[in-house]
């Protein structure tokens, strides 16, 4: 048995999420029908991060065991040729010890979150983007992102179903930059929790479009009601993973 370490690029637009399920292709479904095509086998495939349905990925860090000990390259290849024009693509693949785990291992995950300020609808960039057609500030922004750096207890940005055992988190990295008309959020944390990111997104363009949350009392109130809308799924993107 041979550990593989593979870094996946996907779509998640028409995808239920990494998770596989009857309801529907994911991400963990088209690779391991992919392993299958491959080798016969379908693995459980572990990734870094599951990301729910209409999120995307620059790398995903994903690991799987199959039978016998093939080339990476070989590997790649394969797997990229099943999974021709699928939404998901092979970037790189490697062989690891067996002792690797893409998900436990993973000392820091990197989120994108993409927001498109303008008039006119997305065209090119449609289910990639958060179109918010009224102007933003994003200095009210940027300043009230900088009150969730840290460690919180981020109830109020959880969502329900969360499965986390604990609400407390550390926020290493928040930064928003404008290029043009997109406006990207940029996320570091060791670990998420369930809709963290979309729900903290959802609050700050409120109070880029002038509502008054105050960070500190949502922080304070340990209620999910207390914090802004989910931002859509469509402008979230998981950048990579660090070991």
């Amino acid at each position: 048995m041979t550990r593989y370490k593979v870094i996946l690029e996907y779509d998640g637009t028409d995808l239920i999420g990494w998770q596989e399920n009857r309801q529907g292709p994911s991400v963990q479904s088209l690779v391991k029908d992919a392993i299958y095509g491959f080798c016969g086998a379908r693995p459980d495939v572990v990734g870094a991060g599951r990301t729910d349905a209409g999120v995307h990925a620059v790398a995903m860090t994903a690991h799987f065991d199959i039978d016998g000990t093939h080339d990476a390259n070989t590997v790649m290849r394969a797997l990229n040729f099943y999974l021709n024009n699928k939404p998901v693509s092979v970037l790189d693949c490697e062989i690891v010890s067996d002792d690797f785990n893409a998900r436990f291992d993973c000392v820091a995950r990197h989120y994108k979150y993409v927001v498109l300020n303008r008039s006119a609808s997305p065209v090119l960039n449609k289910n990639r983007v958060y179109w918010v057609p009224r102007k933003l500030n994003v200095d009210a922004m940027k300043n009230a992102a900088q009150k969730l750096l840290g460690n919180h207890d981020f109830t109020s940005f959880r969502a329900s179903e969360c499965q986390a055992k604990s609400p407390i988190k550390t926020l290493d990295k928040i930064e928003i930059t404008q290029h043009g008309d997109e406006i990207v959020f940029e996320f570091s944390a060791r670990s998420f929790l369930h809709h963290m990111v979309r729900n903290i997104v959802g609050t700050l363009v409120e109070i880029g479009l002038g509502k008054p949350y105050d960070i500190d009392e949502i922080l304070n109130a340990k209620n999910r009601s207390a914090a802004g809308p989910t931002a859509p799924a469509d402008g979230l993107y998981f950048m990579h993973a660090d070991y």
